[in-house]
């Protein structure tokens, strides 16, 4: 199937490792073009050049109110266009209520939430018809994770913002969308695994209540990701899709 994303070009920020690196590998192997981001410069390099000619790194941080102009201005001057963005950020630190403080609550608000909706609104001024702006979030738009109180906090946030910005767009036919890991194999869900006391049984209960029985794999993740992005889902807007073996107990 020919997904139309040949010389279509991309910003993906989060993009020098999991779930933002596999997105825009994926968008590569299919003939986009695509600005990464990350916000070490050594590390933005090494993935860009991973990803080869058709790719190229700046070093930003999402929460940077500099950061929307400048991503967009490279993928203009490095590749010709600007046909859409999908906005991925590292995942806000672990805890429970009584465990996180207000700088770890402010700090993931400035990345995690408003670094996205910047990013987003200008990706919304600059895109014309066909552009779309996709959203990298978690299971717990729809189910709080236990331990992941930041997230279960921003994330469903950011889908209505999400869904609020889809209905506006749609007149302009600029799509919006959201994709939901669960227990996607990255170093992130590693990390969280590792968390129990036994890390191992940790994921073994994990894969048990998965229908398919195992974690994701990134690029399993990242084509979903290319395939919402591209002109081939061009009647999909305003939708969130989960990506976690079916994980999730709801419709």
């Amino acid at each position: 199937m020919d997904l139309g994303l040949k010389d279509r070009v991309y910003v993906v920020t989060g993009a020098t490792r999991g779930l933002g690196h596999a997105s825009a590998r994926e968008l590569v192997a299919d003939g986009a073009k695509v600005i990464v981001t990350g916000r070490d410069a050594k590390t933005v390099a090494e993935a860009a050049t991973a990803l080869g000619a058709n790719a190229h790194g700046v070093a930003v941080d999402n929460a940077d109110p500099s950061a929307p102009a400048s991503l967009i201005a490279a993928a203009r001057e490095r590749f010709g266009g600007f046909d859409g963005i999908l906005i991925s950020v590292g995942g806000p630190p672990p805890g429970f209520v009584a465990d996180n403080t207000d700088e770890q609550w402010q700090a993931a608000f400035e990345s995690v939430f408003l670094g996205a909706v910047r990013l987003a609104r200008a990706a919304a001024a600059e895109l014309g018809e066909g552009g779309v702006i996709g959203f990298v979030l978690s299971g717990s738009v729809h189910e709080p994770i236990a331990g992941l109180t930041i997230s279960n906090g921003l994330r469903p946030g950011l889908a209505g913002f999400a869904k609020s910005l889809s209905d506006e767009l749609g007149p302009r036919g600029i799509r919006v969308v959201g994709v939901l890991p669960a227990r996607i194999d990255t170093d992130r869900v590693r990390e969280l695994d590792g968390y129990a006391a036994d890390p191992a049984a940790a994921r073994a209960a994990n894969e048990a209540r998965i229908p398919l029985r195992r974690y994701g794999r990134p690029e399993e993740f990242g084509r979903t990701a290319a395939f919402l992005l591209s002109p081939a889902a061009s009647y999909l807007t305003g939708i969130m899709v989960p990506v976690d073996g079916g994980a999730r107990n709801g419709f």
